[in-house]
């Protein structure tokens, strides 16, 4: 397993948001078309906060469940239009571990986290791979095809809990609609770049250069107005903030 000590020395969150406890944002920034650097945003708003300090693009940046943690994909350069590498950085302590791909596979594309937050799956070409959350994990192992609908599910934006619908491309582009397991895809935003689960009760919605959180029943929907945000903010995973205990 590889190490970055660039970007993996200090937590990187540390003084800006309460890690497991906070609700907030991580996306890409950057102008390269591949990927850029890693930044967050408190859910409360402000300034975008650095999260890695590469040369190298990193992209698709999956927050784990708990908060705990982000898994994303990472190239050999700025440049690189395919990401070549998959990583988990642990947010409290800033330690970074690469997780290796069987030997042959395609590069990968996704990653993402089971619902308890102990296994990650990775979309590589047609393939879907396992492997748990580091320090367990050496090698990330094929998941059997009669797993792959389960396993499909954790690249998924997943709406509720328990869970009762999924974000989805509409048929106009740009668009995108909530689609439940019965009935048609509704509307959930018009001309929207990204989209991420935000806790069990909301959605988050990137629209142009705004982030939306938009609850899944009655509400109103509320803006994170961010600042000092980098060029071309883009690809949005969330943590929506710990759950109150049952009193």
């Amino acid at each position: 397993m590889g190490m970055v000590g660039a970007c993996g020395s200090l937590p990187p969150l540390r003084g800006h948001i309460e890690v497991g406890s906070d609700p907030f944002v991580i996306f890409v920034g950057g102008t390269s078309r591949a990927g850029g650097d890693l930044y967050a945003v408190p859910g409360a708003g402000g300034a975008a906060i650095p999260v890695t300090f590469t040369a190298v693009g990193e992209m698709r940046p999956a927050l784990a469940p708990n908060g705990g943690a982000v898994a994303f994909l990472r190239g050999g350069t700025l440049r690189d239009s395919t990401p070549g590498t998959v990583w988990v950085m642990n947010l409290l302590s800033g330690a970074e571990r690469e997780i290796a791909l069987p030997r042959g596979a395609p590069p990968p594309s996704r990653v993402g986290w089971n619902p308890a937050g102990t296994e990650l799956v990775i979309q590589a070409g047609g393939r879907l791979y396992r492997s748990p959350v580091p320090p367990a994990g050496e090698t990330a192992a094929p998941v059997p095809a009669a797993e792959r609908a389960r396993a499909e599910s954790a690249l998924a934006v997943l709406l509720g809990r328990p869970v009762f619908a999924r974000v989805v491309p509409c048929a106009e582009p740009h668009d995108l609609c909530v689609e439940a397991d019965t009935g048609a895809p509704g509307l959930l935003a018009r001309d929207a770049t990204g989209a991420a689960r935000y806790g069990d009760d909301s959605v988050l919605v990137q629209i142009g250069r705004q982030l939306l959180v938009r609850p899944v029943g009655p509400g109103h929907a509320r803006l994170i107005q961010w600042a000092e945000v980098p060029p071309a903010p883009r690809e949005p995973t969330a943590f929506g903030g710990a759950t109150p205990e049952p009193r």
